[in-house]
């Protein structure tokens, strides 16, 4: 039986209402958490287009409408609500999703592991 297990990401007020916020997942990877309200989604910090990060400056990322992230690279744009690109060079491609859960104040990546 998979149990559930939570690592807390950051604070929901961290991540600007409509915008991103990057956060470390360990030494080599970040991801982008992104907010809509209450509504929080999480994707690895790479474009599918040439795998690199979607921020141009560390942690700065582009937004339109608290609907779309936009790569800084290559303008390619994905939806918050599920990672899928609807314009750009890697259009129909998708980012890799974290899941995520928001839990009062706080944003918690959550995985399914089995018992050792």
């Amino acid at each position: 039986m998979k149990t559930k297990m939570t690592h807390a990401l950051c604070a929901l007020d961290a991540i600007p209402d409509g915008g991103g916020r990057a956060v470390a997942l360990d030494s080599k990877t970040s991801c982008v958490v992104l907010r809509r309200g209450d509504a929080v989604w999480a994707y690895e910090n790479r474009c599918p287009h040439f795998s690199i990060p979607l921020d141009f400056e560390p942690g700065q990322f582009c937004t339109y409408d608290s609907a779309l992230l936009m790569c800084a690279h290559h303008s390619a744009m994905f939806r918050f609500e599920d990672g899928h690109c609807i314009d750009g060079p890697c259009e129909g491609a998708a980012l890799t999703r974290i899941d995520v859960e928001c839990r009062g104040d706080t944003v918690y990546r959550v995985s399914d592991t089995d018992p050792v």
